[in-house]
């Protein structure tokens, strides 16, 4: 094994790590801001996909053009599904949490096999194509725009949270909600907003990878299972957190894969996990 064939592993677990990071950030606001698990965010990253999909196949919108109104179709969602469905559960117990949230999610993943059918689609053709050769190592341009895009978003994410006036209201209502709403901070908003912006994350995370990956119903679940991983190592409520973890599981899952056995990459992703939950159950930057 030559050392090009490491580094080629490592960057590319680098980059699938800043899309997991993003996709997690998403998972980690919500839960930091109101306690709740979004079990359907895997879900919710697929309709993102599918969305930036039919752009491209109704109107010709390539899925980097794409981005803006893939945001905006799920923020709305986002914020429907605050005023429908999570308002009425906050002050309910953990479990009926879960169970809606679940439920949700496999209500979307029916629907979509209904709607589309489990078949495979993916974006022919993209801007983002081709690869870019350094020495015996390879890029592919996707993969590295898409990975970019998102540590930008990412960057763009933490600056709001923790330089705003919105941001600051976010981050008062996570920690105290009854004194933010004293200070006239109105909570019910913040939630809907939090929302918004947690599956405006995992929309621009979806549209980049439907520039390089197959589209079906449940391309969601391994995403959704990796964010779960990424926001306990990283630390539930932890943004930044977020993105040091994402890295990390990203490297190793492809270098690990590298350097043991390809099929049993996830193992030591959920591996970690547990040696995590075990060593910090509140993660490297958590605050539960």
């Amino acid at each position: 094994m030559t050392s090009e064939i490491i580094l080629q592993a490592v960057i590319s677990g680098l980059l699938m790590g800043l899309i997991y990071a993003l996709i997690a950030a998403g998972l980690s606001l919500i839960f930091g801001l109101m306690e709740i698990v979004n079990f359907a965010h895997g879900e919710h990253l697929m309709l993102s996909m599918f969305s930036s999909f039919w752009l491209w196949t109704l109107l010709g919108l390539d899925p980097i053009f794409s981005i803006p109104i893939t945001i905006a179709i799920l923020a709305v969602s986002g914020i429907l599904t605050h005023y429908f469905l999570i308002r009425y559960i906050l002050k309910a117990k953990m479990l009926v949490q879960i169970c809606a949230t679940f439920g949700l999610s496999i209500f979307i993943r029916s629907f979509a096999q209904f709607l589309w059918t489990p078949d495979f689609r993916n974006v022919k053709d993209p801007i983002l194509s081709g690869r870019i050769e350094i020495g015996n190592i390879f890029i592919g341009q996707p993969q590295l725009y898409a990975s970019l895009i998102c540590l930008v978003a990412f960057f763009l994410l933490y600056l709001f949270v923790n330089k705003t006036e919105t941001g600051l209201a976010l981050q008062a209502t996570a920690q105290d909600r009854q004194a933010a709403e004293i200070l006239g901070i109105p909570s019910d908003k913040m939630f809907a907003l939090g929302w918004a912006i947690g599956l405006g994350c995992v929309a621009v995370a979806g549209v980049m990878l439907s520039n390089y990956f197959f589209i079906f119903p449940d391309v969601g679940v391994n995403f959704a299972l990796f964010a779960f991983v990424v926001v306990a190592l990283g630390g539930f409520g932890s943004i930044i957190g977020c993105l040091y973890a994402g890295i990390i599981i990203g490297l190793v899952e492809s270098v690990g894969g590298l350097l043991i056995d390809p099929s049993f990459k996830l193992l030591y992703v959920f591996a970690l996990y547990l040696a995590v939950v075990i060593w910090k159950p509140q993660g490297m930057f958590g605050r539960y």
